[in-house]
């Protein structure tokens, strides 16, 4: 009963980081669409710089003929606009997640269903949530930077009791990764 109860907050996987998720893997599974989180996913919150290992990343997925769209909860439209042209993909910003309605407007707007999308992301209560209520499949990877806004860090507590026990593609055995805290 607690399994089930914890299924929402359940990601289909765990990686430690977006670069290191198979896209041959995502191809092979029918996946047409990648909605992407930005801070902490694919920007670092502390330098507001794409890494080049995610940058090479999203390269070769868009070569891969996956679409990609940015799906954030950041306010500042502006610089979410500008990391969204700096990534190359479209935005949908005010996303509101856990609330699963900004991933239906980014999967319309780029004609993939859900059964043909994943969304990543660096949060159970946010990402992974919404993604699971829209129907989608979803990864989650760790945060790239401790830095988090106050009410993020509350939340990162609750993950600790659901990540527990949890084991990231990519992760060294008894590392403990880029886990928040």
């Amino acid at each position: 009963m607690a399994n089930e109860m914890l299924s929402p907050f359940r990601a289909t996987r765990y990686v430690v980081s977006v670069d290191r998720i198979d896209i041959d893997a995502l191809v092979a599974a029918g996946v047409r669409l990648v909605l992407l989180d930005r801070d902490n996913t694919c920007i670092p919150r502390d330098t507001h710089v794409v890494p080049p290992a995610i940058g090479a990343w999203l390269d070769r997925l868009r070569n891969s003929g996956i679409a990609m769209c940015l799906l954030s909860n950041n306010f500042h439209s502006a610089e979410v606009a500008a990391s969204a042209s700096q990534l190359g993909c479209p935005v949908v910003d005010h996303a509101m997640k856990p609330a699963p309605f900004s991933a239906w407007v980014a999967m319309a707007r780029m004609g993939v269903g859900p059964e043909q999308t994943i969304v990543v992301g660096d949060q159970v209560f946010t990402d992974v949530l919404a993604g699971n209520l829209a129907g989608a499949r979803t990864i989650l990877v760790r945060p790239q930077s401790r830095r988090d806004l106050w009410y993020t860090q509350v939340f990162r507590l609750g993950e600790a009791l659901v990540l527990r026990g949890v084991k990231f593609e990519g992760e060294s055995a008894g590392a403990p990764g880029r886990s928040a805290g």
